[in-house]
């Protein structure tokens, strides 16, 4: 069994061959049971940083679910992706104690210090994703930024710029290591 897929690029605008080795891995680890179906999304997706819709078919086929149902899944929980993601997923929270406490211009720093216009959320290195959310239940110390699962509290613009700048400089060093 090859891990390789052909498909037709005029007709499917997408890359002629696709790699499957992450998702069979995801699966021999998982399982192949539906129920296992959010276990094996989630898993393809931190590999990717997103659901690539070449996946679909392949889990399809693998776990004998309709296409359709594992897109009604993927669509339906908001934390899975349809869209490439940034390496750093960096969460504005505009509920409402963070909103009264100056979430946008927090959020607008982000977007001018990353360069971001229109409805951009990820930059073209794909470094960044910056992302609203409703709530990410810090109230106490709004207004909240999360990068990954670390809560940054007490926000400013400012704050948001040192924080860009703090993550460039440490891809600087990773790169750099490498």
């Amino acid at each position: 069994m090859t891990d390789m897929h052909y498909l037709n690029y005029e007709e499917q605008h997408i890359d002629p061959v696709f790699d499957f080795t992450a998702c069979r891995k995801v699966l021999d680890k998982n399982g192949r049971d539906e129920s296992k179906i959010i276990a094996v999304l989630q898993g393809i997706q931190q590999h990717y940083r997103y659901l690539p819709r070449e996946v679909f078919p392949y889990i399809s086929n693998e776990m004998e679910i309709s296409e359709a149902k594992i897109y009604g899944i993927a669509t339906f929980y908001e934390n899975f992706s349809l869209e490439p993601k940034g390496k750093y997923v960096i969460k504005v929270c505009d509920g409402t104690a963070c909103h009264v406490r100056k979430s946008i211009p927090i959020l607008n720093r982000l977007r001018a210090e990353l360069g971001l216009t229109g409805e951009d959320i990820t930059t073209g290195d794909m470094l960044f994703t910056v992302e609203t959310v409703s709530c990410l239940g810090a109230c106490s110390l709004s207004p909240v930024v999360m990068v990954g699962d670390e809560v940054y509290a007490a926000m400013t613009p400012d704050k948001a710029a040192e924080l860009i700048q703090t993550l460039r400089q440490n891809e600087l060093r990773a790169t750099i290591r490498e």
